[in-house]
């Protein structure tokens, strides 16, 4: 390792470095986290205890509740911690392990969406031949792979940070290690490191996004054949959820890590790493729950169980 032997610790700047700002971010991020650590479990307990929504797409739907949970768990508790103690530091370490496990969220979460399309693909397009495409050991052994795909980018894209050396500066204008903020204050050659992100972000980020365009081409287009307009509206709403989900996470992830070099601003990428590190877990299960009549179901059935054992 490079890394210098002086460097222990990194100072995070935060949202703001204004005191009188520090709770009025405190407050709200903090409901904000409560909101989707709960709504996340909620939708995990509900499907797990229902078994009509033992099936594929539910199963998917409780990885990416997984994933939320990971998501927002590795960014927001550090930044409620520092601005209730006042002290912006991360040990090495820290920064290290949040490094690693927000890049495995992310690229994880990407290619999940990509297959929850492909599921979308299979139901509307294939509903005779569904239950033959998406069996159970296909979705588990997919669903398997696709988080050992998220775990050795995750893990090469540390390994190389770890090869850097943080010489002249260890602030962080970020209210989280990322990459690109933590490429900005290195004082060795980047190029590599830039060079796989970018190479990441055009296989995972991209080609999920190319994945999850052409099952909704096939989707959309088997749509406009159904003739009856209920069956139209039927057929919409079983994707309509994932299709808002994607649409805001995808141009989010697309505009961080694909824009030229040149256009980059660190205040910009707060405010975009905002959405879709702590806006997004909170709006999945919003979006499945409300526009999801199955889960909405299973999220009364759960409360009112749970009110009736408290009696």
């Amino acid at each position: 390792m490079k890394n210098d032997s002086a460097m222990t610790e990194f100072i995070l700047l935060g949202l703001s470095s204004s005191p009188e700002h520090q709770m009025l971010i405190f407050w709200p991020f903090t409901f904000i986290y409560a909101a989707a650590l709960s709504g996340n479990s909620l939708i995990i307990l509900a499907i797990s205890t229902t078994s009509k929504l033992h099936t594929p797409m539910y199963f998917l739907l409780i990885n990416l509740s997984v994933i939320n949970v990971c998501s927002i768990s590795v960014t927001v508790p550090k930044m409620l911690q520092i601005i209730l103690s006042g002290r912006k530091a991360i040990p090495f370490a820290g920064c290290i392990a949040q490094v690693y496990l927000f890049t495995l969220a992310l690229g994880t979460e990407l290619l999940l969406l990509a297959f929850m399309a492909f599921d979308r693909y299979a139901a509307i397009c294939h509903p005779f031949q569904y239950v033959v495409i998406m069996k159970r050991e296909f979705c588990i052994g997919v669903m398997a792979g696709l988080w050992l795909i998220g775990m050795v980018n995750s893990a090469v894209h540390t390994g190389l940070v770890l090869q850097l050396s943080f010489c002249n500066s260890n602030i962080i204008n970020h209210f989280f290690c990322e990459l690109p903020p933590m490429f900005k204050i290195s004082c060795s050659d980047t190029t590599l490191n830039e060079t796989m992100v970018f190479a990441a972000s055009v296989i995972i980020a991209m080609g999920s996004c190319a994945l999850t365009l052409m099952s909704y081409w096939f989707i959309l287009r088997t749509i406009f054949r159904i003739h009856s307009r209920e069956g139209k509206k039927k057929a919409f709403s079983t994707c309509s959820s994932h299709l808002l989900v994607v649409s805001f996470y995808y141009s989010t992830i697309i505009y961080t890590f694909l824009r030229p070099a040149s256009a980059y601003s660190l205040e910009e990428d707060k405010v975009i790493a905002l959405l879709y590190t702590v806006v997004t877990p909170v709006l999945n299960p919003l979006i499945y729950s409300l526009r999801n009549t199955d889960v909405k179901e299973a999220l009364k059935k759960l409360v009112v169980r749970t009110l009736f054992q408290r009696d």
